[in-house]
């Protein structure tokens, strides 16, 4: 694959085509029906959910918020791929990841409501937090990457970035010492077009980002991010080729950021309604919907009775993070040192001091 699909030829790999028809026969992946089908049912459970956060935020009750709207196939791929004792190192534009490592939507949302509890995903092994300082992760994943190799364990990292993080010096380090040890770790670079704002035309000189795998030694691919089987495809071969002990590899998975990059941003004022119109054609789950309805396993009335059942569920475990308890003040100071210094001691007086003006206010 990596030799076909050489990112110095500037090659996209794909599968299917913008109406979910197979043009790609020889990679096609070995999915049953079943399998298929619930990777939709994932990836919809994903939109759905990010399209309900979006209005919770509207309303007030949730904080800033990063939509993962338009790039479901990606993170549904990686989650599909991952097994139990590998390793996610997220961003925080990867919700299917997340769900399907074991994280759930109440601790997510518990995140974006300001708790530190929503940092902990009990249930979700080998997964780090959610990384707003953009590419620091990368390093991280790379220390990971050493610790599994030195200790000969059966893993494989799956570390996640944006087009704009791989202009940050975080990335570079990260794959020049990941290519010079030889760890096993999949970088996947999710170019939605903009890093914030910045278009990925003036992002970097390059013909893409999976090019300059060449200039580290390793193995590298640019996918279509929205062709979930493009990306279940890449990411298994890059997998197995990982964890073989043949270094790391970079994923470009091309896509598209439907919606705003966060709740705080207006993308009315840097994209065209018509550039979102042509990308639209390319949305992953109409795509793979196409496949299913031309398969016969999904229908329309299938999707209208399974989204209100999800909407229940994510009402529900949104109402759960909405009753939550509050944090106390002791917790914001007390475990950042074994005794806490003065200037923290200070620090939390005046807090206890401004708190007790904001209830007397009331």
């Amino acid at each position: 694959m990596f030799k076909e699909y050489n990112p110095i030829q500037d090659k996209l790999f794909r599968i299917i085509d913008d109406d979910g028809m197979i043009i790609n026969k020889e990679w096609m992946p070995e999915l049953s029906d079943e399998q298929i089908v619930n990777a939709y049912k994932e990836m919809l459970f994903a939109r759905t959910a990010d399209l309900q956060i979006v209005s919770y935020q509207r309303q007030g009750r949730i904080y800033t918020y990063p939509p993962n709207y338009g790039q479901e196939a990606i993170s549904g791929a990686t989650g599909a791929v991952m097994r139990e004792d590998d390793w996610l190192v997220p961003a925080f534009r990867e919700m299917g990841a997340y769900l399907a490592k074991g994280a759930t939507l109440k601790e997510l949302f518990l995140y974006f409501m300001g708790y530190e509890d929503g940092s902990l995903f009990k249930d979700a092994k080998n997964i780090l937090p959610i990384s707003v300082p953009i590419a620091s992760q990368l390093v991280h994943a790379t220390g990971i990457g050493y610790e599994i190799k030195y200790n000969n364990k059966d893993q494989v990292v799956f570390a996640f970035v944006g087009d704009g993080g791989t202009s940050e010096g975080d990335f570079h380090e990260a794959l020049n010492f990941a290519g010079t040890w030889k760890v096993p770790v999949i970088f996947i670079v999710q170019n939605n077009q903009y890093g914030i704002s910045t278009p990925f035309s003036v992002q970097t000189a390059s013909e893409n980002i999976a090019i300059k795998s060449v200039a580290y030694g390793i193995e590298g691919i640019m996918v279509d991010g929205n062709d979930y089987f493009a990306m279940y495809a890449a990411l298994k071969n890059a997998a197995k080729r990982t964890g073989e002990g043949n270094g790391p590899v970079l994923v470009e998975a091309v896509t598209y950021r439907k919606g705003a990059h966060t709740t705080s941003d207006d993308p009315t004022k840097y994209r065209t309604k018509e550039e979102e119109e042509e990308w639209d054609k390319k949305d992953p789950l109409k795509r793979l919907k196409a496949y299913l309805i031309d398969k016969k396993l999904w229908s329309e009335k299938e999707e209208e009775r399974v989204i209100p059942q999800y909407k229940k569920e994510i009402d529900s475990q949104f109402e759960e993070a909405e009753n939550y308890p509050e944090s106390s003040l002791d917790d914001v100071f007390q475990f950042m040192y074994d005794e806490m210094p003065e200037d923290l001691q200070k620090q939390k007086v005046e807090q206890e001091k401004f708190l007790t003006w904001m209830e007397e206010r009331k």
